[in-house]
């Protein structure tokens, strides 16, 4: 059994005192390991991965640079034979959407978004505009679902991607995948898990993406915005808000995969439709248009 061969190979797992299963992953398999040595996570990896644009060398790499920065858990030891990854055990309050809606904590998190994009960059950099046309192929050639609709949108998503390049922000060591259990309070402050999918990308895309996958009010996008740039350029507000909307986009596709690999006992393919109905009523709604245009702005 890989775990067992896991917890004899890294010292600091020998002779552990209770192995405890974390539930909430939609991926992988993890759990929390006690040792004389202190508490520990052990993440098994999927099957297929890679199908998910998911690089685990990238994944080490970065891991162990957010660790630097004290935003991320601490790096423990990576066995690519067991495609497992362990990390110090982070002992605070896990963020969930209904926490991060309350508002209270936007501060904190544009805070620890600002600490890990001021570390040292990451392996590969990351772009929704060149993921998401290879998850489609994907999705095509394996004859996975696609929604109603889904590539009708595509004229639409070019036109947006061309928006978004007039004036690119530099990109910086990003998470990219900012849902809310991704956050863990750690005495008053935010630490930042999972590194998966991270990459240098555009700050704005944490921050859309933040707002889009704890399904944030605008006007609460416009206060993270303002608590990570110093105020809310009507420029940025609109990149966070179109990047959150092509986030929902492309992961709606990485629903559609997983819906067609995983062994795992989740409904992919109604996570991916709620993603993807929300992508829509910004599609068709009377918005986008204007949020081309504010994109290009200079304020």
């Amino acid at each position: 059994m890989p775990l067992e061969e896991v917890l004899e190979a890294v010292p600091e797992l020998r002779n552990a005192q209770s192995v405890e299963p974390l539930t909430g992953g939609l991926t992988n398999t993890n759990y929390k390991v006690t040792s004389s040595a202190g508490c520990f996570v052990v993440r098994i990896s999927g099957k297929d991965t890679s199908l998910l644009a998911i690089d685990r060398e990238n994944e080490v790499h970065n891991t162990v640079a957010a660790a630097e920065t004290g935003v991320g858990a601490p790096f423990v030891a990576a066995l690519r034979e067991h495609d497992a990854l362990v990390l110090g055990f982070l002992e605070g309050e896990v963020m969930d959407a209904e926490k991060l809606r309350r508002g209270d904590r936007l501060e904190a998190v544009a805070h620890a978004c600002r600490r890990l994009h001021g570390g040292r960059r990451f392996l590969h950099d990351f772009d929704m505009f060149e993921i998401q046309p290879r998850y489609l192929e994907i999705v095509r050639e394996r004859g996975f679902r696609l929604p109603d609709r889904y590539e009708d949108f595509e004229p639409q998503i070019r036109e947006l991607e061309r928006a978004m390049r007039v004036r690119p922000e530099q990109t910086v060591p990003c998470n990219n995948d900012l849902l809310a259990e991704n956050f863990i309070d750690v005495g008053g402050e935010m630490r930042l898990i999972d590194y998966e999918y991270s990459g240098n990308n555009e700050p704005s895309f944490e921050l859309g993406n933040v707002w889009s996958e704890s399904n944030l009010s605008l006007e609460q996008l416009d206060e993270l915005v303002a608590h990570y740039y110093g105020k809310p350029l009507r420029n940025k507000v609109a990149r966070a808000r179109l990047w959150g909307l092509m986030s929902k986009y492309g992961w709606t596709l990485w629903g559609s995969i997983q819906a067609g690999i995983s062994d795992l006992d989740f409904d992919f393919w109604g996570w991916a439709m709620e993603k993807y109905d929300r992508a829509v009523a910004e599609l068709d709604g009377p918005e986008f248009e204007q949020l081309l245009l504010d994109v290009q702005r200079t304020d």
